[in-house]
């Protein structure tokens, strides 16, 4: 599988508009090469520099998403709750609330992980899970997974 942004490259910088400084609307994002027998892609962005990449506490999470349709082929820059493909459930980012949350780090670059998983089932409604509960959701169940990092810094 193949994850890219038209809006950055893997492991350049992401452009203010996508962050707490700018718009903090969601990147364009696109995939291809979803194994056979996908049956929905899960999408969790997340930073491990937090707070500080000099001395990272934890892993804040930015955007969770789950039970895309196989056949999306991406995303569209500042997609909402309300433009997402049919069937795609949210979950909880680090803010306590769904939807995309741009990068904002306190200090330095830090990296921010877009990562794609396509798996052999669709998941029952999670009820707005937070990461660690879509994670342990998907397990026994990921056929392949894309990575698109980018980094950020005020």
């Amino acid at each position: 599988m193949k994850l890219t942004s038209t809006a950055f490259a893997d492991h350049a910088a992401i452009p203010a508009r996508y962050t707490c400084t700018g718009h903090d609307v969601a990147p364009p994002l696109a995939w291809a090469d979803v194994p056979p027998g996908t049956k929905s892609l899960a999408l969790i962005v997340d930073d491990p520099d937090a707070p500080d990449p000099a001395a990272p506490k934890m892993t804040w999470v930015h955007w969770v998403l789950y039970n895309l349709p196989p056949d999306a082929k991406g995303l569209p820059e500042g997609v909402t709750a309300a433009t997402l493909p049919a069937g795609t459930h949210e979950g909880l980012n680090d803010w306590k609330r769904t939807g995309y949350g741009g990068p904002c780090p306190p200090i330095g670059r830090h990296r921010y992980f877009h990562k794609l998983y396509a798996l052999d089932i669709a998941l029952p409604d999670l009820n707005r899970p937070t990461k660690v509960q879509l994670e342990q959701a998907m397990q026994g169940h990921i056929l392949g997974q894309a990575q698109l990092i980018g980094t950020y810094q005020k």
